[in-house]
């Protein structure tokens, strides 16, 4: 909000954050405190899951109020390109694929 303010027979301008201003730069300083603990670089692996519900358990405890999956991403694309974070084809396929194993044969012998 802004306001004028006369002081001493000069006017002048006065900025001040309004509450949900404040609170919305508040929110912005925890999820970047978080991404200390919780980089985002992780969003696109195998770990996507649990970064992205590490980071709603920080902010949940920072400020004391609940935050879904989608808030907490629409704040990261505030910041962050996440659309190269999304899976490539690629690695989704990695997951369907099985392939046969089996240990050495001399594994299971006995050296005498």
């Amino acid at each position: 909000a802004v306001r004028a303010v006369a002081g001493a027979g000069a006017a002048f301008i006065s900025v001040l954050p309004s509450k949900e201003e404040q609170s919305q730069v508040e929110l912005e300083l925890r999820l970047l405190q978080a991404l200390e603990f919780y980089p985002p670089s992780k969003l696109k692996g195998i770990h996507r899951h649990f970064i992205l519900y590490g980071l709603m358990e920080y902010l949940r405890k920072s400020l004391d109020r609940q935050f879904s999956a989608d808030e907490v991403l629409q704040l990261l694309d505030r910041f962050f390109n996440l659309e190269m974070l999304k899976p490539d084809d690629d690695e989704k396929d990695n997951f369907g694929q099985t392939e046969e194993f089996a240990l050495p044969d001399n594994f299971f012998k006995k050296e005498d």
